[in-house]
C-alpha cells in the first residue's frame, strides 16, 4: 500500500486576510452582543438608584452674567441630576482678564472646594481674593438655583 503525499500550498496574503476576517467577525459578534443583550440587571440597578436619592438639580448647563465696568462676562455650571460637574468662565474677554487677573484662579479654588465637597458651603478663600471670590461663589449659587428641580 502506497501512500500519496499532498502538499499544500499557502500564500501568507492569504492567511493574513483570513486571520484578519476572523478577528473582526469575532469582534463584531461581541460588539453585537454587548449592544443588544440583555440589559435588565443594569436598568433594574439604575432605577434603584434614582429611586433612593431625589434629584438634586435639573440637568443642564446654567450660567448667570457678571457685569464689572461694562464688560460682561458668564459663569457657566454644568450639573446632572446629582453633581456639580464643571464650573467655567465664558465670554471673559482678555482685556477683563488683564482688568481682573484674580478673577480665573479665584474661580479655579472655588470650583475645586466645590467638586470635592458638591456644596457651596464652608468655601474658603484668601484675603488677597476675598471680593472675587464673593462676587464668584455668588453667581454660582444664582446658577445652581436655576438648576434645582
Amino acid at each position: 500500500m502506497s501512500s500519496k503525499t499532498k502538499i499544500v500550498v499557502l500564500h501568507m496574503k492569504e492567511v493574513i486576510y483570513t486571520a484578519i476576517f476572523l478577528i473582526l467577525a469575532i469582534l463584531m459578534i461581541t460588539l453585537l452582543f454587548i449592544m443588544f443583550g440583555p440589559k435588565k440587571d443594569q436598568e433594574t440597578s439604575a432605577t434603584a438608584v434614582q429611586s433612593s436619592e431625589p434629584a438634586l438639580y435639573t440637568a443642564g448647563v446654567y450660567s448667570t452674567a457678571i457685569e464689572l465696568n461694562d464688560n460682561t462676562f458668564d459663569v457657566q455650571v454644568t450639573v446632572d441630576t446629582n453633581h456639580i460637574n464643571a464650573i467655567e468662565l465664558v465670554n471673559l474677554s482678555e482685556s477683563t482678564a488683564a482688568m481682573y487677573p484674580l478673577m480665573e484662579p479665584s474661580l479655579e479654588n472655588i470650583a475645586t472646594q466645590i467638586y470635592s465637597t458638591q456644596s457651596t458651603d464652608n468655601i474658603t478663600y484668601s484675603d488677597d481674593s476675598k471680593y472675587t471670590s464673593m462676587l464668584l461663589l455668588e453667581a454660582i449659587k444664582s446658577a445652581l438655583a436655576k438648576a434645582a428641580p
